[in-house]
């Protein structure tokens, strides 16, 4: 049996497989070494994680995860996991774990629209071409943490409509000041963001949290989509901000002229059909 698991910042998948069967399967934080160390990750793992999980040493472990890019920050999650399973360890990015989860062994463009952004052309095998998501100060396009930027900067500037502003405090129970303090305190200030913007699904026929949103999906073709074939190359979606506003995620690939083949929540049923084949 292998394990896999899928992480973005702010959750991670596991699966327990047999072949393509599900054995055992649970949800639990995210993990990413470039927020966290050796000893953070491991002690999240160990509470989180059913003891199922941890009972013998299983055939493989393949984790595909966000801020897994280079192998100073592979290394620390290899780490960590190996110490927790005493199993063998294949640490690689969560574009990688898109790409694989989306196409399985078919080229095309993989693009992931969840906490952070990221896009990549993949061959069937590995990725081709990227282009440098930057993360959510520089870059991520799109994503939640964006999205999530944006909406909060506008409401403490007094920007934003001032019937959602009001409707946002109720609902979280904070002030705009202690709002800021938090973000800028926070150890993830990406997550804390993403979770921001998935407020606005329940105003998206508010003509504002429309405009947001739309822009937002329009920067990231225009800075990032653009720089591939995507004429020739239709997109392939994974991650809970391309599912929570669809709808306007295809309106906008419509405007830019791009055609999208999926859209999906998580990259774990192809993950495991990928691995299934290579028994």
């Amino acid at each position: 049996m292998k394990l896999i698991a899928e992480s973005s910042t702010t959750r991670t998948e596991w699966a327990l497989v047999d072949g393509c069967d599900i054995v055992e399967h649970a949800f639990t934080s995210g993990l990413n070494p470039f927020f966290q160390t050796r000893r953070e990750i491991s002690h999240s793992i160990r509470l989180e994680l059913p003891e199922a999980f941890f009972r013998r040493r299983w055939e493989h472990l393949y984790f595909y995860g966000a801020g897994c890019a280079t192998k100073e920050k592979n290394k620390i999650m290899e780490s960590s996991l190996v110490a927790q399973f005493r199993t063998p360890v294949t640490v690689q990015s969560d574009l990688l774990g898109a790409a694989r989860g989306l196409l399985v062994r078919r080229s095309g463009l993989a693009c992931i629209l969840g906490t952070g952004s990221n896009s990549c052309y993949y061959d069937g095998f590995g990725i081709v071409k990227t282009v440098k998501p930057l993360g959510f100060l520089l870059g991520d396009e799109g994503s939640g943490a964006y999205i999530g930027k944006h909406f909060v900067a506008d409401m403490l500037k007094g920007l934003a409509p001032e019937d959602l502003t009001k409707a946002f405090f109720e609902r979280f129970m904070t002030t705009p000041d202690e709002l800021q303090a938090d973000i800028y305190s926070d150890s993830m200030p990406s997550r804390a963001l993403s979770r921001y913007s998935a407020f606005l699904v329940d105003y998206v026929d508010n003509a504002y949290v429309y405009r947001l949103v739309y822009d937002a999906f329009m920067r990231f073709f225009e800075r990032n989509i653009i720089a591939y074939d995507y004429e020739e190359n239709p997109l392939s979606f994974v991650g809970s901000t391309g599912m929570l506003f669809k709808k306007i995620l295809l309106r906008a690939a419509s405007d830019f002229g791009v055609d999208v083949a999926k859209v999906v929540r998580f990259s774990m049923p192809g993950l495991i059909e990928y691995h299934a084949a290579e028994q």
